[in-house]
């Protein structure tokens, strides 16, 4: 297979517009980036275009894809319960207790992580035959791409002191967990290398796929240790929220493991080399930064029982793109309120806050 074209999305496109971009025009931009990779996707095999890969997989392909989808899930979770390297001690309770915190964390969400594995090795193999093994080995990477995903809501849920999760408590807040979610946390991680090792042993791209995996969680991590540290930082001074420090955390806290590991596992799935597609991996950290200058907004000005957590942001002083945004443009009164009052609990001072950025125009 051979290398994929230079991408047509000039690579200092994002980083010069996002510091003072409105959230309409991020969101434009997002949505034409999107269309973009899936075209450098149906480039890869020469594809026939996107309209042809659309036609084919259709709405009621989509959802059949899901409830296969679904159905793997299952069937992970029960070899994991039942994997012999666990299984001379464990007690009834403890089988419970795992599969229990498994069906609360994993599969309960959007799932749009692990779809992503699938849609793209579809849009790989577009125009050839996939057959249920196939399928299934995507639905695998999907799931240990959401296993990841849990992992990492489970311990920042705890960083962050957060309340809700997905319409419910979060984890930890439950009576019966509390601060054992940590190690909740760690074993489902534990749980993405046991299932990689089983179906992927014997696969001729497995040290890679290791590899991409292990990479990507140092990224996550590192990301994580940012967002923190610079919280720290910048409650002493919110000057120090600039668009280049946010950008470094997302690049590392989101863009890799949200986007640009679902599409790798399906390149490697399809027999590539990721040193291969360098450009199609900018693009798609690149879109991890749209994705997290959304999912800001939203913990802004999203209604809680549509996005299903109540935002902190605020609270907890993060290293927003609202704040971000808002210092590069607040007049000497507006930066006032904001040192006052930004990176508090009090209800009347996320209020506050909540409304420089409605004068400034960041609110759509």
């Amino acid at each position: 297979m051979g290398a994929l074209a230079a991408s047509q999305v000039p690579s200092g496109l994002l980083r010069a517009a996002l510091s003072l971009a409105s959230p309409g025009e991020i969101i434009r931009r997002a949505s034409r980036l999107e269309d973009e990779l899936k075209d450098l996707l149906l480039r890869v095999h020469g594809g026939r275009g996107r309209a042809a890969a659309a036609g084919e997989q259709g709405g009621a392909g989509v959802e059949r894809n899901k409830e296969r989808f679904l159905c793997a899930y299952e069937r992970l979770k029960s070899e994991l319960l039942d994997d012999r390297a666990f299984n001379f001690d464990f007690t009834e309770e403890t089988r419970q207790w795992v599969a229990k915190m498994l069906d609360y964390n994993v599969p309960r969400g959007k799932l749009n992580r692990g779809l992503s594995v699938i849609d793209s090795y579809m849009l790989l193999r577009e125009g050839t035959k996939v057959d249920d093994e196939d399928f299934y080995l995507a639905c695998v990477l999907g799931w240990c791409v959401e296993w990841l995903q849990a992992s990492a809501l489970v311990l920042d849920d705890i960083t962050d002191n957060a309340y809700t999760r997905r319409d419910n408590l979060c984890w930890y807040k439950l009576p019966t967990v509390g601060l054992s979610a940590i190690n909740d946390g760690v074993l489902l991680k534990c749980h993405v290398q046991a299932i990689i090792k089983r179906y992927f042993k014997e696969k001729f791209y497995f040290l890679d796929l290791m590899e991409l995996w292990n990479e990507i969680g140092l990224q996550t991590a590192m990301g994580q240790m940012l967002d923190l540290i610079t919280t720290h930082t910048g409650a002493k001074d919110l000057a120090r929220y600039r668009i280049q420090g946010y950008h470094r955390i997302v690049k590392y806290k989101t863009s890799y493991y949200s986007f640009y590991l679902p599409v790798a596992c399906a390149l490697l799935l399809n027999g590539a080399k990721l040193s291969d597609y360098i450009e199609l991996k900018n693009v798609l950290i690149e879109m991890g930064v749209y994705f997290q200058i959304q999912d800001d907004y939203l913990d802004c000005f999203g209604d809680t029982k549509v996005i299903g957590k109540v935002g902190t942001d605020i609270e907890d002083c993060k290293c927003s793109w609202l704040i971000v945004q808002a210092m590069e443009l607040a007049n000497e009164n507006e930066m006032k309120i904001l040192y006052e009052n930004y990176g508090k609990s009090d209800p009347q001072c996320v209020a506050a806050v909540k409304n420089v950025y409605k004068e400034l125009d960041l609110q759509v």
